[in-house]
């Protein structure tokens, strides 16, 4: 694989009207600028639904996708919304996502398109409907938790709640249009992504997507196939998923998404993750796998406790799933993000699958490691890596390095042999740092490139409010920004323009 780069930007940081980034034509003015500016990859986050939290990391389905990507104009063109009607359910257009419009109104909205527009005899939708073996289950799950006023699943009717045939065949017959309906939602995130997908690789864009490594509890996936998950025979978790305390985080992390049965797993052969890569491969080019380390060992806590400080390490199961994978959707191109304290079996199992890992510079100068191994120093990645400033997880690089203590920005600096960059510039040197190093792939946080302050931080870990919001204004993506980002790649050998259409980024013979 040649030399690229790419930025990082989520579809909802997209400008856009109606209060959120979609499959709009601003996405595709987004490809054009990415072209234009020499750049090879587009990474966006996760494009599952979301529910409580607005993250996209918890959504109520591991395959559907999130309605709010919708564009409404474009059912505007196909007469089945007025204008009025998507700026009266919209609001004010703002700086930020407005999740509490969105939540309030947005499915209201794609509610009277849907009943406008007679789709049931639509046999594209008929075919999509049959093609798509999750869709009944999520459908179905999401008409009876509209019937609930949004509660949580364990909180139904226990003979919903356990999915007793009779009661089940008794939803399915009262709430048969609401069914329809969001199968409909479906079908228009499909058709709408698949074209603006069409659009980027004839471009020459391939897009990087994401997959959280867990399903969230009140999720389609775990109500309809308990089966996979560590529940005990009342559906409740056995234990959940977290972090064990670290440096950063006294009491660790305590995420609360229910385990996978890895046992019941492999006597599948692993099929229902095989099902999900498989989707994930079709609706991106290459894959981004959320904290990979959970497939070599996977921290349990037991369900109830209020931190993470008692859980323990248990098994996961390793190169096996990858293998059974491999060889029942041939290769595919995956990003392990590695990221955080990895042990020498979590390191092995990466090289063993051939997947390219993650190196974050703003992990390079941790003041607990300031040696010259540091893995995350640019002068230690090896070739097959992704290199990052930072991910949507972390500071933008001009306010991480301003809140760095004084000794540590001289580090930095130092580094960079530079000491006259004023610091609100910093991101320049930072950026060049990483587009010369030796990974492949570089990926470059459009707020780095801009070098924006905190109020671009898409989201802060271990906390809930005021994350996911952030948005991009159309007059960012100028000219001379462009041509900026086009210099800095074309000097140092990352334009791709010899890379073949869907080359695979992983290595594998």
């Amino acid at each position: 694989m040649k030399r690229s780069a790419g930025i990082l930007l989520p579809v909802t940081a997209l400008p856009s009207r109606y209060g959120i980034g979609c499959f709009d034509a601003a996405a595709y003015a987004f490809v054009d600028f990415l072209k234009a500016a020499g750049q090879t990859y587009w990474q966006i986050l996760p494009l599952g639904q979301t529910g409580y939290g607005d993250s996209p990391y918890q959504s109520v389905s591991a395959f559907a996708g999130n309605p709010y990507l919708i564009d409404l104009n474009a059912l505007v063109r196909e007469g089945l919304l007025t204008e009025a009607e998507c700026i009266a359910a919209s609001g004010a257009d703002t700086e930020e996502v407005a999740y509490s419009a969105l939540y309030a109104n947005r499915l209201t909205l794609l509610k009277t398109a849907f009943l406008r527009s007679n789709m049931t005899e639509n046999p594209e939708f008929t075919e999509f409907c049959q093609s798509q073996d999750w869709l009944e289950d999520y459908a179905l799950f999401m008409a009876l938790k509209a019937e609930a006023g949004g509660r949580s699943w364990e909180h139904w009717a226990q003979e919903v709640r356990m999915r007793e045939k009779v009661a089940l065949s008794e939803c399915r017959r009262r709430l048969a249009q609401e069914i329809t309906f969001y199968k409909y939602l479906q079908f228009l995130f499909y058709r709408q992504w698949h074209s603006l997908k069409a659009y980027a690789n004839a471009n020459g864009i391939r897009i990087i997507g994401d997959i959280p490594i867990y399903a969230a509890y009140d999720s389609a996936d775990v109500w309809a196939h308990p089966e996979l998950f560590q529940l005990d025979d009342s559906g409740l978790p056995k234990a959940v998923a977290g972090c064990p305390p670290d440096g950063f985080a006294a009491d660790g992390q305590l995420w609360g998404n229910p385990l996978y049965d890895w046992a019941y797993h492999r006597k599948t052969g692993y099929a229902w993750w095989i099902a999900r890569l498989s989707a994930s491969c079709a609706l991106c080019d290459v894959v981004r796998i959320d904290h990979f380390r959970g497939f070599d060992a996977y921290y349990s806590i037991p369900y109830g406790e209020k931190t993470a400080k008692n859980g323990h390490w248990e098994d996961g199961p390793g190169l096996e799933l990858f293998e059974a994978a491999r060889q029942a959707i041939g290769d595919y191109a995956v990003i392990a993000e590695d990221l955080g304290f990895m042990t020498a079996r979590v390191e092995r199992l990466v090289r063993d699958c051939g997947f390219p890992n993650m190196k974050v510079l703003e992990f390079a100068f941790d003041s607990r490691d300031t040696g010259n191994r540091n893995a995350y120093l640019p002068h230690n990645y090896g070739e097959n890596c992704v290199a990052y400033t930072g991910t949507h997880d972390n500071q933008p690089i001009v306010p991480w390095f301003c809140s760095l203590d004084r000794g540590v920005q001289q580090q930095v600096r130092a580094y960079l042999c530079d000491r006259f960059t004023p610091d609100e510039c910093i991101h320049k040197p930072l950026i060049a740092l990483l587009m010369r190093s030796p990974a492949r792939l570089c990926i470059i946080p459009m707020q780095d490139w801009l070098g924006m302050d905190d109020t671009s931080r898409i989201n802060t870990p271990a906390t809930l409010g005021g994350n996911w919001k952030w948005r991009l204004h159309e007059a960012m993506l100028s000219p001379s920004l462009q041509q900026e980002i086009r210099s800095m790649t074309e000097r140092y050998g990352r334009t791709g323009e010899k890379e073949e259409q869907h080359e695979n980024i992983s290595i594998h013979d």
